[in-house]
């Protein structure tokens, strides 16, 4: 519910604005007031979960977002649309940390353990192309209201099954809350989401842009210093300073910032230049989502234990760039058997082989009473890697396509293939962020 609210919006906004009859320059704020609070909670909510146990912040997180998304679907103005998608993103917030909390201390026994994260590795991977999908038909079929709707019909059936199905995990020893650090890693997120998300529309050299992940940046600084001193810190450091575990949160921030490049301007590609329908832009994405299942519960069950994450993660950021590099060779004409199906089945698989084993790896031998925290650095460095490559390749895109109109006639022709130009060069930007990773 939550990797679909990511992107399940996102094709029902032209219809939103609509109806509700907002500017393009605030359509933006559809999209980002749940990056701003999804991103800026998770740390401290993850660590709500360590502390209250994590089957009541799960409920609680899923009665919110069901809330939240009727009262976003009953929306007759712009500001409640984006008041209810900023909730949405508190309670997802809530909600994935929790999670992700429960699979880790659930599942301890190795082959379960990898099936269960190879599952979740695949959710993780594929849920923002499955939003698409299912955005898709919704709006074209129901409406975009539905796109929030849809929430509700998910969060009933989750709760009585979390009510009935689990029970609460409270460390014997609870972890106290660590005011000064949840309040610098909070604001710092903000900030840093934030600047990212104001980077497209006003720049990266405009002071709102840049003073805010200057700020940011200064914050997350402090908020390591008050961890390090601190009797009981909100993200104890030998969680992330663990060399496995920094590894994994490093690839799962680098493949959430290159996977933007598929969904974001392909979107556009599919829409815009090969005139594709919502649903069936929805439709194109699902090859990829088949790959993305298969490598990931493959991994994780049969690879994962035999080989380790080594191999695994590099080989996937691999295959990830290959898939980009295609996707970069796309023109006006391009076809999509000949051309975008084999890059997507070739992406899917190497985010499959990305996801599943970070993510597992990532929160492997943390103390039960870490694992609500540790599961929100997850979450937080994929959410992260998400706003900053969302940002940096809308820039690389939009500056591609202006530099590509500088002295050409401006007809309908030479507009298409600057738009081409401008994806195939964000794609190329996008395999090189890949490259980074392996």
């Amino acid at each position: 519910m939550v990797v679909l609210d990511a992107t399940v919006v996102n094709i029902a906004l032209p219809s939103a604005q609509k109806a509700l009859n907002f500017s393009d320059a605030n359509r933006q704020w559809i999209v980002t007031a749940y990056s701003l609070t999804f991103g800026s909670l998770l740390l401290l909510f993850g660590r709500f979960g360590d502390i209250f146990g994590r089957k009541r912040t799960l409920v609680a997180g899923l009665v919110a977002f069901g809330v939240v998304s009727a009262i976003g679907g009953t929306a007759q103005s712009f500001g409640m649309l984006v008041t209810a998608r900023a909730f949405q993103g508190a309670a997802g917030a809530l909600l994935a940390p929790s999670a992700l909390g429960l699979l880790t201390t659930t599942f301890t026994e190795p082959r379960e353990r990898g099936i269960a994260f190879g599952i979740y590795g695949a959710i993780a991977g594929a849920g923002g192309a499955v939003g698409l999908l299912l955005g898709g038909v919704l709006t074209e079929y129901l409406s975009w209201r539905w796109c929030l709707y849809v929430n509700v019909v998910i969060a009933v059936p989750a709760v009585l099954a979390a009510l009935t199905l689990l029970t609460n995990q409270i460390p014997p020893v609870r972890p106290r809350l660590d005011v000064p650090g949840a309040a610098a890693v909070s604001l710092g997120l903000f900030l840093i989401v934030y600047g990212f998300s104001q980077a497209e529309p006003r720049g990266w050299t405009d002071w709102e842009t840049l003073g805010s992940l200057i700020v940011g940046v200064i914050l997350l600084g402090v908020f390591v210093l008050v961890e390090r001193r601190s009797t009981h810190p909100l993200l104890p450091l030998r969680i992330v300073l663990d060399r496995n575990r920094g590894g994994s949160y490093l690839s799962v921030l680098i493949a959430g910032a290159g996977l933007f490049g598929v969904f974001l301007f392909l979107t556009y590609y599919l829409q815009k230049t090969l005139l594709y329908s919502p649903v069936k832009t929805g439709l194109a994405f699902l090859p990829m989502v088949a790959m993305i299942i298969v490598g990931s519960t493959t991994s994780n069950a049969v690879l994962l234990p035999r080989f380790g994450p080594k191999p695994l993660v590099p080989t996937g950021m691999l295959l990830a760039a290959l898939g980009m590099v295609l996707l970069a060779q796309l023109g006006v004409h391009s076809t999509y058997v000949g051309h975008i199906l084999p890059a997507l089945l070739i992406i899917g698989l190497g985010l499959g082989l990305i996801f599943a084993p970070s993510i597992n790896t990532a929160t492997l031998g943390v103390s039960q009473e870490d694992a609500g925290v540790a599961s929100a650095t997850v979450n937080s460095c994929q959410q992260v890697g998400g706003s900053i490559g969302t940002a940096f390749l809308n820039t690389i895109a939009t500056t591609a396509v202006t530099s590509y109109l500088v002295g050409r006639a401006h007809t309908p022709s030479v507009a298409a293939q600057a738009a081409v130009h401008g994806y195939t060069v964000a794609f190329w930007w996008a395999a090189g962020i890949f490259l980074l990773g392996a």
